[in-house]
């Protein structure tokens, strides 16, 4: 009997051991997967693409809007005159620019044409060689060949016709007109220019 008591006692023995032992390994594996992923590590990945997100995306959004701006496309008055040279005809264009200064470029170009047959262009002929804008005053270079001359007439309208354009803009007080790179009395002869001529 007493065999069968420390038998069946040891058998308790052995199996209550075994059962701690067989929670131990249960609870080892539950503190692994916590030490498989350590927080060190994500918040190193959230660091890392915290910083490339944040820097990156702020710089590469300031570094667009400075290098490249938007274009924009506005409808401008430009005159012209009748084909008999009669009088001062007004029209419209629609110019596209980036900044300020390819806006009066492109203001001039528009008064060098135009598709409608009775808008003649004043200054078709005259090349434009620079053109710069500073503190209020616009200063156009241009380049006055023979065959761009149109008579009395024909230059008084022309210096109406850049005028109205130009001063329509609120930001340009004074316009300098310069035949290639000089101040001069008259642009083509016949009529006195204003150095610069003003509102």
């Amino acid at each position: 009997m007493n065999k069968k008591i420390w038998s069946a006692g040891l058998l308790a023995a052995v199996m209550l051991i075994g059962a701690g032992c067989g929670q131990k390994p249960g609870a080892a594996p539950n503190d692994t997967p916590e030490q498989i992923t350590p927080a060190p590590d994500n918040q190193t990945g959230q660091d890392h693409s915290g910083t490339s997100n944040g820097s990156g995306g702020s710089s590469t959004g300031s570094g667009s809007e400075v290098t490249t701006p938007e274009a924009k496309t506005e409808s401008i008055k430009a005159y012209y005159t009748d084909p008999d040279l009669m009088e001062l005809v007004e029209g419209t264009a629609e110019i596209t620019y980036k900044e300020d200064q390819e806006k009066y470029k492109a203001a001039y170009q528009a008064l060098q044409k135009s598709d409608k047959g009775d808008m003649v262009p004043l200054w078709e002929k005259i090349g434009l060689n620079s053109l710069k804008f500073e503190n209020g005053a616009l200063t156009l270079d241009v380049t006055v060949p023979d065959e761009a001359n149109l008579g009395a007439g024909g230059e008084s309208f022309a210096i109406d016709a850049i005028k109205k354009t130009f001063f329509q803009f609120d930001e340009v007080k004074s316009l300098q007109i310069l035949v290639d790179g000089q101040q001069t009395e008259s642009l083509m002869g016949h009529v006195d220019l204003e150095n610069p001529m003003t509102r």
